[in-house]
C-alpha cells in the first residue's frame, strides 16, 4: 500500500493518503472535536452516461440506500440517524459522492459502526427490484406505484416547472456540441421509467471500482486502527478495475449563440454562458472566482449596484455571477430575473458590464476579492464535513490532493494585471451564449 502526505493548509497534521493494490483510496485528515466525517467519492456520474441512460448515476445513487445483503432497505438511515448522524448523498457531472458525519460516541463505538455501515452500503448494495419498482409507460396515468422509481421521475418533474432549470439546461446543452457535460445530471422520465435493474447493477459493478473510489475520514481519532478497519470492511472482492474514458472538451463558440424558449411564467429570465478552465488549473479558476465576486456575489457587486440599485426605472429584480468547477472545463455564468418588456435593454446592460470589467477593475475590488476567496478557503477547513468535502473534491476531480498546498500561495501571487487578462480571455462576448426564458405571452 502506498502511502503519501499533504500539508493541508490549517490543520495542525498532515493529510495521510493511502492507495491500495487494487486502486482504493483512503485518506485520513485530523479535525479536533467530537465530530467524524466519512464519505466515499466515485468517479462517476453524468461525464459516464449516454444518451440512452442519462439520469442513471443519479438514480443509483437514490438506490444505493436500499440496502445490502446484511441490512435491509431503510436500516441505514434509521440506525445512524439514532445515533445522530447527518446521512446524504449527491450526484454531479464527475462524481458522486456519500457521505455520513456524526458524533464518535463512547469509546469510537459509534463511529467504528458508521465505517461498517458506511462501506457496507459502498461495496455491496442489493439494489432490489421491489424497491425500485416495475418499469412503465410514462404516458400511463393508472401508474400509482410510489417506489424509487416514481420518487426520482417527481423529482424530475418538479425541476422542469423550474424557470432556472429551463434557462439553465438551455445554456448548458447550447455550450457544448459533443461532451458528456451537455446533458442534465438528473436524466429524463422516459429513461428512468425504463431502465431495467440489471443495466443499473451493471453500471454500478463498473463504475463503482475500487480504483474508482476514494473513502476519506475526517476527525479526531487513531489513524492506524481506523485504517485497518477500512482496509478490513472495504472488500472488494474480485471486482477488476475501470478506467473511465477521456473526453476532448468543446471550444468555446466563436459567435454569440442566442437561444430564446417560453414558459407560462410571469417574469423573464436570462444566463450568459461561458466555458471556463480544467479544474486543475488552480491559479485561473481563482481569477475566475474572483471574477464572479467582482460581478455578482452580493450587494456591493457590479451587478447588482448597476443594474439594480443604481438604474433609473426597474429592468432587474436579481442578477449575480456564478463559477462552476468541473474536471475537463468549468463554467461562468450570469443570471437574472428581469421585466419581460425590458428583454433588449436587459440584455445590452449585462453586456456593457461584461465591457467594463475588461476595461477597469479598482484596487479595492480586486483586494476584497482576494480577502473573499482567502476566507471561503478557511471556512472550508473548520468543520469536518467541509474538509471532506474539499479532499473528496481535489481527489476526484482534480485527481491530485496535492493542489492544496500552493493555493494560498497562487492566490497571494495573483496581480490585478492577472485579473484584468482573465476577463480579455474568458469574458469574450463572442464566445458567450445566452439563454432567455420569457412567458408565453411576451414571446414575440
Amino acid at each position: 500500500m502506498k502511502k503519501t502526505s499533504v500539508k493541508y493548509p490549517f490543520l495542525t497534521k498532515e493529510v495521510e493518503i493511502y492507495e491500495r493494490e487494487n486502486g482504493h483510496k483512503i485518506v485520513l485528515a485530523h479535525k479536533e472535536g467530537g465530530l467524524v466525517n466519512i464519505s466515499t467519492w466515485v468517479k462517476t456520474g453524468s461525464i459516464n452516461e449516454t444518451d440512452k441512460n442519462n439520469g442513471i448515476s443519479h438514480f443509483l445513487e437514490h438506490l444505493m440506500f436500499k440496502g445490502t445483503h446484511k441490512h435491509k432497505a431503510g436500516e441505514f438511515d434509521r440506525i445512524l440517524e439514532a445515533k445522530g448522524a447527518i446521512v446524504n448523498a449527491a450526484t454531479w457531472k464527475d462524481y458522486t459522492f456519500y457521505y455520513v458525519t456524526l458524533p464518535k460516541g463512547e469509546d469510537n463505538k459509534d463511529f467504528y459502526l458508521a465505517l461498517e455501515l458506511h462501506a457496507d452500503m459502498m461495496t455491496d448494495p442489493v439494489l432490489p427490484p421491489e424497491e425500485i419498482g416495475a418499469p412503465f409507460d410514462t404516458n400511463d396515468k393508472t401508474v400509482t406505484d410510489k417506489r424509487e422509481r416514481h420518487v426520482v421521475i417527481e423529482e424530475i418533474r418538479m425541476r422542469e416547472d423550474q424557470p432556472w432549470t429551463k434557462v439553465y439546461n438551455a445554456a448548458n446543452k447550447a455550450m457544448y456540441t459533443s461532451h458528456p457535460y451537455k446533458r442534465d445530471v438528473i436524466g429524463t422520465p422516459q429513461i428512468i421509467s425504463q431502465v431495467p435493474q440489471s443495466e443499473i447493477m451493471d453500471y454500478y459493478k463498473t463504475f463503482y471500482s475500487p480504483n474508482n473510489m476514494t473513502t476519506i475520514v475526517v476527525g479526531d481519532f487513531d489513524n492506524q486502527e481506523v485504517l485497518d478497519r477500512l482496509v478490513k470492511l472495504f472488500d472488494f472482492k474480485d471486482r477488476p478495475q475501470h478506467k473511465n474514458d477521456v473526453y476532448e472538451i468543446d471550444k468555446p463558440t466563436q459567435e454569440t449563440k442566442y437561444i430564446e424558449n417560453t414558459a407560462c411564467i410571469n417574469t423573464a429570465f436570462l444566463m450568459f454562458g461561458y466555458l471556463g478552465c480544467p479544474a486543475t488549473d488552480i491559479k485561473d479558476n481563482i481569477l475566475l472566482d474572483m471574477l464572479s465576486i467582482i460581478l455578482g456575489e452580493g450587494s456591493s457587486s457590479r451587478l447588482y449596484h448597476n443594474l439594480i440599485e443604481t438604474q433609473p426605472s426597474p429592468v432587474f429584480n436579481m442578477i449575480d455571477a456564478e463559477h462552476y468547477l468541473f474536471k475537463d472545463g468549468g463554467n461562468f455564468f450570469i443570471q437574472g430575473n428581469f421585466i419581460p418588456e425590458k428583454r433588449e435593454e436587459a440584455i445590452e446592460l449585462v453586456k456593457k458590464e461584461l465591457e467594463k470589467i475588461k476595461q477597469d477593475i479598482t484596487e479595492d475590488e480586486f483586494k476584497k476579492a482576494k480577502k473573499k476567496i482567502e476566507s471561503k478557503f478557511a471556512y472550508n477547513a473548520e468543520t469536518v464535513s467541509e474538509i471532506g468535502e474539499t479532499i473528496g473534491y481535489y481527489m476526484t476531480v482534480c485527481d491530485n490532493l496535492a493542489l492544496v498546498e500552493d493555493y494560498l500561495d497562487i492566490l497571494k501571487d495573483i496581480t490585478i494585471e492577472d485579473l484584468h487578462g482573465a476577463a480579455v480571455r474568458f469574458l469574450n462576448i463572442n464566445n458567450a451564449v445566452i439563454s432567455v426564458l420569457m412567458p408565453e405571452k411576451s414571446s414575440n
